[in-house]
């Protein structure tokens, strides 16, 4: 069997539409925080925007390194 050649062709979209949805996620739950009276619900909602926070750090970082092979034409 032989692998499947790695097709970057769509990298930029992927993670842009994965950061698009992480800023969705975040925004939810920002008016989730907002509106609950749960400390814990609240607490726990804080903490995954942390990370979310984050992770939107490392897809942009991410997103600019593809961007630029996709222009140099992934050589």
């Amino acid at each position: 069997m032989k692998n499947k050649p790695d097709d970057r062709t769509n990298n930029v979209d992927r993670i842009q539409n994965n950061i698009s949805n992480n800023i969705k996620n975040i925004n939810l739950a920002e008016e989730m925080i907002e509106k609950t009276d749960d400390e814990k619900m609240e607490k726990t909602l804080i903490e995954k925007n942390e990370r979310r926070k984050k992770s939107l750090n490392s897809m942009r970082a991410e997103i600019k390194d593809e961007a630029i092979d996709k222009k140099n034409g992934y050589q």
